[in-house]
Formats: structure tokens, sequence, C-alpha cells
């Protein structure tokens, strides 16, 4: 029996995906568990698993058309598996030549009349006399019908293509439903949103220090590196505690502010920016966040982040130094109303202590919603920040 391949449901408020690359082709054997195609959500790229093994029959949905959850987009026929090699189906039957119309049994002479002046063969008309005769109105039926005008074919529509650029070295694609949601929620942030960037810059030379030195312990107890975003992770749920409005969001009239830290990761994954939610960040060890980071940053790159992995965040960190981003005005994922950006670590001369000394630096951008927060609260928050990555014992001393 046919197995229908239907749309599954890919997140709690999305209703329809759009169809992204077929990796099947109808005629073309699956296995059970093998992707069949890639759906794009407004949050997330996914694969469709097929559920059982087979041929795959039919596409009913090609790429770059619109799906609902629940909609049939294709068919798998199971049955190919029997008796048979996976992949390979029986030539198909040729279908039978259609039977030529049956002559009546008898032509009554007034129909015969009608039909020779007509110029109809008395096989195009249907007899509906007793004992299959041919009626002289079933003639002029005939006859009618032979001299109506045939109907034209109604046109066939060409399928939609893309506009061909008048230059040949210019290239025209469509862009994903991830990439358009994207580009809709931050130019929802720039219009909806009362959005201000203050910075601020911090040495780096302890935590630098402090990973070099316990690093080799750490991965080898751990089986992953300590990195930098472990600390700012920390630092951010320390400056959302002693500042709540960036850790809020405005809901109406109303600011609802939320006691619990779900800090999002902005990663570059292979359809565009995703940011995957740390859960509980006030919770996760150092260990526990790093390896949180580098799972969501592998499955973004392969397209298997699930989109409620991707809700919910109360606040986010970008970090644009890892391509050498020197600063950075970073926009706000609505509804949230707080966005750090780190930027690339770069020795400069600072004065410290009445002397002008070379230290690693790193600017800091906080971008929020002037709505909600107000200057002071911003660059509390930013000093809280600098606080923490300059001495990171406060955070076990919790100073």
């Amino acid at each position: 029996m046919p197995t229908e391949i239907k749309v599954p449901s890919v997140g709690e408020s999305i209703s329809e995906v759009e169809i992204g690359e077929w990796r099947k082709k109808v005629g073309d054997a699956v296995l059970e568990g093998e992707t069949l195609a890639v759906l794009e959500s407004e949050k997330a790229t996914v694969d469709l698993p097929s559920p059982a093994a087979g041929t795959l029959t039919a596409i009913h949905k090609t790429t770059g058309q619109t799906a609902a959850v629940g909609e049939v987009i294709a068919v798998i026929d199971p049955s190919v598996l029997a008796g048979g090699t996976l992949g390979t189906t029986a030539a198909p039957t040729p279908p039978a030549a259609p039977a030529a119309p049956a002559a009546p049994d008898k032509v009554m002479p007034a129909a015969a009349r009608v039909l020779a002046e007509a110029g109809v063969p008395a096989s195009s008309a249907t007899p509906t006399g007793p004992g299959g005769r041919l009626l002289k109105e079933d003639a002029q039926r005939a006859a009618a019908s032979a001299a109506a005008p045939a109907k034209p074919a109604p046109p066939s529509q060409p399928a939609p293509q893309a506009p061909s650029p008048a230059d040949p070295n210019v290239e025209i694609v469509r862009m994903s439903r991830l990439r358009r949601t994207v580009a809709a929620r931050l130019v929802q942030a720039k219009s909806d949103m009362a959005l201000l960037t203050t910075f601020n810059e911090v040495d780096m030379s302890t935590v630098m220090n402090l990973r070099k030195e316990v690093q080799e312990t750490f991965q080898a107890r751990h089986g992953i590196k300590l990195g930098f975003m472990s600390f700012f992770v920390k630092a951010v749920v320390e400056g959302l505690k002693l500042v709540p409005q960036l850790n809020a969001e405005i809901r109406g009239e109303d600011i609802v502010y939320k006691h619990f830290f779900d800090i999002g990761v902005a990663i570059g994954g292979g359809k565009g920016l995703v940011v995957p939610v740390l859960r509980n960040a006030e919770r996760l060890s150092f260990a526990g966040i790093e390896k949180a980071i580098v799972e969501f940053a592998g499955r973004a790159k392969d397209g298997k982040l699930m989109p409620a992995e991707l809700e919910g965040g109360s606040f986010t960190i970008s970090n644009g130094g890892v391509y050498g981003s020197l600063l950075s005005t970073p926009i706000v994922n609505p509804p949230q109303s707080g966005v750090l950006g780190m930027h690339t670590i770069q020795e400069r001369p600072v004065a410290l202590n009445g002397q002008v000394v070379i230290r690693p630096m790193m600017y800091i951008a906080l971008t929020y919603d002037h709505r909600i927060v107000d200057g002071k609260e911003a660059v509390t928050f930013l000093k809280r920040i600098k606080e923490v990555i300059e001495n990171p014992s406060r955070l076990l001393l919790e100073a």
C-alpha cells in the first residue's frame, strides 16, 4: 500500500514550510530514514526523513513551493521491495489501444440521408433506437457535433521562471524562507523599536592567560576546548541579574520580566544566521556551555537544528569577532530588548597605571530597546561585563 509523505510539525507556531531541495526524484529507491527533501521554515531548515523503504512514485510539491503542516507532498510505494531489489521496478505495461467505436446494427433510411449530406460516418453516431437502430435524431446530433468548431485547448501555463538578468555575469537566486524571515525581523526591529548602541572595551589578558593555563587539563577532563564564549555567557548572566530590563520584553503596554536566563547565541549556519538558545544558562558549567555551542554550530551547518531550539531566548550574544569584525552595531532580535556584540581581539596601546602598555583588547557593543532600557542601565550592564571578563574570579566569589 502506498505511503503518503506528509509535512511534519516543525514547531509550535509554524503552520507551513517551503520545499527546499529534493534529495530524491521520482523512481529513486529510498531507504527508511533516508532524507527525501529539505524543508525550510521561518526559523530553521530541517531534513524530511522517509518513514518507509520503497520507491518514490510521486512528488506533489516542487522546490520553492509552500506546503502546510500535514499536507501530502510525496508518495512512496513499499511494495517494490517484495521479491525484488530496492529501487528496481517492473517495466510498465503499455496501455491497450482504445477500441474502435462499434458500428450501429442498422441505420434507418432517414438517418442515412442526414449522415450522407453531412459527410459523417455512421460509426460516429450513437444509436438510441430499439435493437441498436440508428435513428434520424441520432444522425442529426452526430452531424451537429461534427459541424461545431472544435474548442481550442486552453493555453498551457508556462512554469514560473526566475527573471533572467540582462548581464550574463549576474546570478539571481531566490532567498530562502529562513533568509527572508531574518530580513523581515531585522526590518521589524528597526521600525518598531527605539534602538540605541553603547560601547565599551575589555582587556582580555586575564581570560587569555587563564585559558592557556587550564586548557590542557580542561580538555582532558571534558573532551572540549575552553573558549571565550563561555566566559561571556557567564558575564552576561551576571549583567542581566544586575539590569533585569535587558532580560525583559514589552507586550502591549506591559513589561514582562523574565526570571530565567535563556541566552541565544548567534551562529552563521549553512542557510543563514540562526540563534539557538542555551536554556537556563545560569545553571550550565563552562564545559556545558562550550559543548552546547559546538553542537549547535555543527547542526546549524548541516541544517539539523530544530525550531524549538531557536525559540524563546531572553537575550542574545553575537560574536562577529570570529569573522574579524573590529566594531559593529548588532540588531536586537524581537521581542528581546538587548543584544551583546563581541568583536575581534586586537593588541592595542592602552594607558595602565600611568604607563602606555600593549594589551589584547576587545570592543563590546550593546544594542538595546530604549523604550525599556535607559542609557544608565546600558552602561551599567557593559561595565559589569567588563568587570567579570577582566577579573573572572568574581564569578566564583559572586562579587
